[in-house]
């Protein structure tokens, strides 16, 4: 009995990728998505929205400003 791989999105460019220990990349498709994935979490383009704690913020009760 062979069952046919099994296949996701890719994360990064939405096309077929094989979840199986064959793909080394998985999930994504290549390598290319996957470096691509990584410098992006590198580059700090994904973040995790949060609200400041109350000793965080200033005197007038806003937040405080953004550090880059």
């Amino acid at each position: 009995m062979s069952s046919a791989p099994r296949l996701v999105r890719c994360p990064r460019c939405q096309g077929d990728a094989v979840f199986a220990p064959s793909n080394r990349w998985r999930p994504f498709c290549s390598e290319r998505c996957h470096t691509g994935d990584f410098a992006a979490w590198a580059n700090e383009e994904f973040r995790v929205p949060v609200q400041p704690s109350a000793d965080e913020l200033q005197d007038d009760g806003s937040p405080p400003p953004p550090v880059h």
